[in-house]
């Protein structure tokens, strides 16, 4: 558990996560001792790849540091909110709100998530100088010891150290902060998934090119602009009226971007073979890319009803192309999809159909990257205000339309997951549920917050809200409540709450400080964590995701924790009886057959766990054939 992790992460070198992925993928480039064979892996992918040496890296102070931080395990548990988490419109949720940092908390989502979240979206302090950022992290490195772990001059990493504990609001700061949380992310997106991150100017082009060296400039998919503002008089020289959205994706080439319904289209015409309405656009492709020149394999004749060969021109002088290739253009001629039509001056024009929707059916066109329609920051605040009885509770919370625009452009469908891991007000929650209430969907979000403290005096403090998250639980209740009033809509309104802790230093030096070889079983640090928060823990470690349920099996006193493949021991005086009953049940109980046994070390004697360890192996022999793990962890 903790104790291993801590040992795990004096060890982790800045490039863990990048080895670890050529490990996976190139094994037989690295050696038998594990060193990295370069000469090697470059024959692996010679004539398969275009190296360039033209490329270029965004660099700054932190950058290695941020890629040891993306690389270390967290060493926060996760305590459930039990009583929260049991009420009726909770305990069947697929909904999760973490209260905790957002850095811990993407370790954790991963070790059960990775590749399996469609959608990020992300409101980031934008470093405006007067927003509160400042960088601050809990991590005790040395001069010397980050020295060694970056190899680099131990002046350089005093200057690292200095950045991260001054509380620096700098572009390095920031994107030090930020680099490390969006190297997780990414790893969070299925291979269609997209991220929006919400930003403004003064850190839009860093943020640009820290994108581009985590997704890949191949990735970028547009710079979304929002008329976040009203345009007031907060900047010197001109108006602020926009903000901006960044948008990547994990692979733009598996990305499906959604599409706007057309909405009161007019269809003029009426085609008598098909017996449906009709409207028309030029064949002839017209703006960016039109000219021959751009598309020459689009440039071809087409015969017309009286014989004439019809080209696409722009001008009488200008040659430009068609919409379709040659192959396509013909078939489109011969189904009655395209129209000739002769102007004013006895010339061919060739127009395409385009038929109105049949019932069920409808137009589509793409978004723009101009976001005008969307509400801004005054509708976010008016949202929360009318949520909460006329308090002001949050400062710029987005318009639950501009989320629930994104969630449109990303395409979500049913049982996708979306994540904010800076949920702030959770105008994300609302924006979720209000679309699944409108078309029925199921999508789920996953709310990470920071428990920051509300400023004193303020309408949150006054309203009894200490924390942001609790501002966050609370919006979701009551946007809950009118969007079951306003739709009656039978959707999962409920979340599941948990709670990252992590351990004082007198529990952190009791764990560095235990002896596996003890005759005793240590309870006090079974006590300190608690029976549910260690298995909470260890079920997201193994991949089971938040809110998984385990099954009680009791054997002769003890009572152990049975979910898919593995087997949770965490209380102490498991006896030999208890081991004879666990044993019978594997043999009686044909569904009973997790391969892992997983012991809370603190709870058992080396004398226990070999017990337990010998005993097992008998089960190879069995009709089963079963090999158990025995996983002890500390």
């Amino acid at each position: 558990m903790i104790k291993s992790i801590l040992t795990q992460n004096e060890q982790t070198a800045p490039n863990a996560r990048e080895m670890e992925i050529l490990r996976r993928h190139f094994p037989r480039c690295f050696t038998k001792e594990g060193t990295f064979d370069i000469d090697l892996f470059k024959s692996q992918i010679q004539d398969k790849v275009n190296i360039t040496h033209e490329g270029y890296d965004l660099n700054f102070l932190g950058k290695n540091y941020a890629k040891l931080l993306s690389s270390m395990d967290t060493t926060t548990v996760i305590q459930p909110d039990e009583e929260h988490n049991a009420l009726p419109e909770n305990a069947n949720s697929q909904n999760i709100y973490i209260s905790g940092d957002n850095l811990d908390g993407l370790k954790h989502l991963l070790k059960s998530y990775a590749g399996a979240v469609k959608c990020i979206y992300i409101d980031p302090p934008y470093n405006t100088g007067t927003d509160g950022f400042v960088y601050n992290d809990r991590f005790t490195f040395t001069a010397e010891e980050l020295s060694a772990k970056l190899s680099i001059g131990e002046e350089q990493a005093a200057k690292i150290l200095d950045l991260t504990r001054r509380g620096s609001a700098s572009h390095s700061a920031w994107l030090t902060f930020m680099a490390c949380r969006l190297q997780l992310a990414r790893d969070l997106l299925t291979d269609d998934g997209v991220i929006f991150i919400s930003i403004d100017d003064n850190e839009q082009a860093n943020l640009k090119l820290l994108c581009d060296s985590i997704f890949g400039e191949e990735n970028y998919v547009s710079n979304i602009v929002w008329k976040g503002k009203g345009g007031g008089a907060d900047n010197k020289y001109l108006m602020q009226s926009f903000e901006f959205v960044l948008m990547c994706a994990k692979n733009k080439d598996s990305f499906v971007i959604g599409e706007e319904k057309k909405e009161n289209e007019v269809f003029p015409k009426f085609d008598e073979v098909k017996k449906r309405k009709y409207k028309t656009q030029l064949a002839r492709k017209w703006g960016a890319n039109s000219k021959r020149s751009d598309r020459p394999n689009l440039y071809f004749s087409v015969t017309a009803p009286d014989g004439r060969e019809v080209f696409p021109m722009l001008s009488a002088t200008e040659e430009g192309c068609w919409r379709w290739g040659q192959k396509k253009m013909n078939e489109e001629i011969r189904n009655g999809n395209v129209e000739f039509v002769l102007n004013e001056n006895e010339e061919w024009v060739v127009y395409q159909k385009i038929y109105e929707p049949l019932e069920g059916e409808y137009n589509t066109r793409k978004y723009s990257n101009i976001l005008e329609d969307v509400g801004n920051t005054a509708q976010g605040t008016k949202e929360v205000k009318e949520l909460f009885g006329g308090n002001k509770l949050f400062d710029f919370p987005k318009p639950v339309s501009l989320i629930f625009r994104l969630v449109q452009i990303a395409a979500l469908k049913d049982d996708d997951i979306i994540i904010d891991f800076f949920s702030g007000s959770a105008t994300t929650a609302q924006a979720v549920m209000q679309l699944n209430a409108e078309d029925g969907g199921s999508r789920r979000y996953i709310m990470v917050q920071l428990p920051e403290e509300t400023p004193e005096n303020s309408e949150a403090r006054w309203a009894g809200y200490n924390t942001i998250d609790q501002i966050g639980q609370e919006r979701i209740r009551r946007a809950t409540a009118k969007i079951k009033a306003e739709t009656g809509a039978d959707i999962d309104y409920g979340f599941k709450h948990y709670t990252l802790a992590e351990p004082d230093a007198n529990t952190l030096d009791q764990l560095e400080n235990f002896d596996p070889n003890a005759i005793f079983a240590d309870e006090t640090v079974l006590e300190k964590f608690g029976k549910s928060t260690i298995l909470e823990t260890w079920l997201v470690r193994d991949g089971y995701g938040f809110g998984a349920s385990a099954n009680e099996v009791k054997l002769d006193n003890y009572t152990a924790y049975h979910y898919d493949k593995h087997l949770y021991l965490i209380d102490v005086e498991f006896t030999e009886k208890d081991l004879a009953k666990l044993i019978d049940r594997y043999n009686a109980d044909a569904a009973f057959c997790p391969e892992n046994i997983v012991i809370f070390g603190y709870s058992f004697t080396f004398t226990q766990t070999e017990m337990l360890r010998k005993n097992t192996i008998v089960l190879r022999d069995g009709d089963k054939n079963l090999k158990i793990n025995i996983d002890v962890r500390y």
